[in-house]
């Protein structure tokens, strides 16, 4: 059965909603959470493929999918964004992390952010 944080991946890849032409403001710490949440779903989703980039990571589990969880809440409530509006953000962000090669780059100060977020 695929975790939670794997399926929100897929479904952050198949999401076709457009970002708006004005973009939201989002404070510094709300785009680090965007940034951790991006990454934390494609570490989880390599780690389930088997990936060997991915799984020099903790595996992240029930902490990282409630941090996913918790972290697009948060930034909907402060974007006041709809769900179709956060998954466009976290599949922009996704996509930008995956392409230039950010992942490996943030995950240590992500696992921090996790570790401090007391999930």
């Amino acid at each position: 059965m695929p975790t939670l944080i794997l399926a929100a991946a897929l479904l952050l890849q198949a999401v076709s909603a457009q970002p708006s032409a004005e973009a939201p403001v989002i404070s510094q710490e709300n785009r680090a959470l965007l940034r951790c949440a991006a990454a934390f779903a494609l570490v989880s989703a390599g780690q389930a493929r088997g990936e060997a980039d991915a799984s020099r990571w903790p595996t992240l589990g029930l902490r990282g999918r409630e941090f996913f969880v918790r972290a697009l809440a948060q930034l909907m409530d402060a974007t006041q964004l709809d769900r179709d509006g956060i998954a466009a953000l976290a599949e922009a962000e996704a996509r930008a992390l995956s392409a230039n090669g950010d992942v490996g780059k943030i995950m240590p100060s992500c696992l921090l952010m996790l570790e401090a977020s007391g999930v």
